[in-house]
């Protein structure tokens, strides 16, 4: 029987450290690559929720020449929608809560803008139902845009409070980010307005699709970078 030799035993332990180098060296690149890939999925996802929509510039006062009915001896909120933006659900979401905590105080129109190409039932969609069930709310299509151009409204979420008088108090969106429900200070803003906490004309960052009837023809509807 051959004896093994100390020498040889160590030289085989070398061998096989040698050998097991490039998998333990592949196993750390690829371990790398793939924390890369998924920190810069993350960064883009949250640029993308934080990147806002266009603001626009709604009218001072309440247009003479708007069909929405303004209303009396109480605020008017009137909130634009993409009815095919997810991204609006949250806003919807929000609207609830400033509908139960200003109960009485404000009167909700959500208002869908509609292609004159499309048909109402285009419309319809799962957020069109879930803003009807609120209470206070009404829902109306608005036929090619023509309110949100009236109004200024070109991203789907915008938020616009005016007052009895028919003064603009609070314009922009009541959720934190795309598709981020809870506290923001948008909501904040116009329930202190309503419930006469504040009385100075605020302004926050609106999120969702754009709203321009163009855009939508285009399909953009999906609300994703």
């Amino acid at each position: 029987m051959n004896e093994i030799k100390p020498q040889d035993t160590n030289a085989a332990e070398r061998a096989l450290h040698l050998l097991g180098r490039p998998a333990v060296s592949f196993t750390l690149a690829a371990g790398t690559a793939w924390l890369v890939v998924v920190l810069a999925g993350m960064f883009l996802l949250l640029r993308y929720s934080q990147a806002a929509g266009l603001a626009g510039n709604p009218p001072a006062q309440w247009p003479v020449a708007s069909l929405v009915p303004q209303s009396t001896g109480m605020h008017s909120l009137i909130l634009f929608l993409h009815p095919h933006c997810p991204c609006s659900r949250a806003s919807i979401g929000e609207l609830e809560q400033i509908m139960t905590h200003c109960q009485g105080q404000v009167s909700a129109q959500v208002l869908f803008v509609q292609p004159a190409e499309m048909s109402e039932a285009w419309a319809h969609t799962g957020l069109w139902h879930t803003a009807a069930a609120i209470p206070g709310v009404s829902v109306r299509c608005d036929h090619a845009g023509v309110e949100a151009r009236r109004f200024q409204a070109l991203t789907s979420g915008q938020t616009l409070l005016y007052d009895p008088a028919g003064a603009l108090l609070f314009q922009g969106g009541i959720t934190l980010s795309r598709s981020h429900a809870g506290d923001n200070p948008g909501r904040s803003a116009v329930e202190s307005l309503v419930r006469h906490e504040s009385s100075d004309p605020a302004q926050t960052w609106v999120f969702g699709c754009a709203l321009g009837v163009a855009e939508i023809q285009k399909g953009c509807v999906a609300c994703k970078p």
